[in-house]
């Protein structure tokens, strides 16, 4: 089968296409033919090894010293189930299928085997498998393998953050692949959404429900005086200082994004001696998350916002876009089979 290899961290370039034997599902495993996955900035962090200098020890130990463990990289799936171990019971051959393999990785291929075990909620850095749902009824594959990334960050903060109907929210970083979730999310849940992002990305979250949208390249929101329960960076560049200033009493400002050693500093600081919170770190996949999700989906709360679709031979190009930092939603592999439906 074909899939991307990656034998050492780097540039775009240590991505290859290569032929590599297809896989077999063990007992307890599924075999999944994918016809999507995604290339987020999580992905670009890992490939590139992307990390500040207190990661970089549990880094290595997660991801591999010399090299990445996992030379098949790609978090994000949906595709179809073609065989099942005889210990499955959740699937069935021939089940569309979405999700994350975590830190399974595996989906920059033609096939993957995913394990189908109940794990326990444990922060995603050191989490070796992730959570697979019945793909949404009324998403294409493409759209569906969008919603794991971040619909899973963004939920996962903003219920750490209380989220509460009527509250005031901003989404710094709002037309990301987590920013864009957590608009809608946020609307979701009954808050009143403030979107920050760039110029040409104002008319994408209004759309998504935002009732205002600020571009940050004219305004300076923490310079308003306008004050929020929750502030919530999505991509990790907000102002420290500006964020605090403009919380409420008992606001909550979310970063989804690991903090240097001087912020974390600040944060901890911040938690004893006010009653403004701080709350870093990474998402953390759980099944009934993503079954939310897809409901929401179904529903049509919540919807695919997709800037770039790649065929998988093109994957380097897709992370050259990534590495940009510009992109609006989420960009999408899509991998082609000679024999598909």
């Amino acid at each position: 089968m074909k899939a991307i290899v990656a034998t050492k961290y780097g540039p775009p370039a240590v991505l290859q296409l290569k032929e590599v034997e297809k896989p077999t599902p063990r007992d307890n495993e599924i075999l999944i033919k994918i016809y999507a996955t995604t290339v987020s900035s999580g992905d670009d962090r890992i490939r590139g090894y992307k990390v500040p200098f207190l990661y970089w020890l549990p880094f290595r130990i997660a991801m591999g010293f010399k090299g990445p463990r996992k030379k098949i990289q790609g978090a994000a799936l949906a595709g179809e189930i073609e065989a099942v171990g005889k210990e499955v019971t959740l699937f069935e051959k021939g089940d569309q299928v979405f999700g994350s393999t975590g830190m399974g990785f595996g989906c920059y291929a033609e096939y993957t085997c995913v394990p189908i075990v109940d794990l326990p909620d444990v922060d995603l850095f050191y989490r070796k498998e992730g959570a697979l749902a019945k793909k949404p009824a009324n998403m294409t594959y493409e759209e569906a393998v969008t919603v794991p990334f971040g619909g899973f960050t963004a939920l996962g903060f903003l219920r750490k953050g209380n989220i509460q109907n009527g509250q005031k929210v901003l989404i710094y970083g709002a037309s990301g692949a987590v920013g864009t979730s957590a608009v809608q999310l946020a609307k979701y849940f009954g808050a009143v959404v403030t979107g920050v992002c760039s110029t040409t990305n104002l008319k994408l979250v209004k759309s998504l429900g935002a009732d205002k949208v600020i571009d940050y390249t004219k305004e300076d929101f923490s310079k308003s005086g306008e004050t929020y329960d929750i502030i919530f960076d999505a991509v990790g560049k907000s102002p420290f200082s500006g964020c605090l200033r403009s919380l409420k009493k008992k606001g909550v400002y979310l970063r989804a994004v690991h903090m240097d050693l001087l912020s974390i500093i600040r944060g901890l600081w911040t938690n004893l001696t006010s009653s403004k919170k701080i709350i870093a770190g990474v998402g953390s996949e759980k099944i009934e998350d993503l079954i939310f999700l897809k409901e929401l989906v179904e529903a049509g709360k919540l919807k695919a916002v997709i800037d770039r679709r790649y065929p998988l031979e093109q994957i380097v190009e897709a992370h050259r876009y990534v590495e940009k930092g510009h992109k609006k939603g989420n960009v999408v592999i899509t991998v082609e089979h000679n024999n598909r439906t």
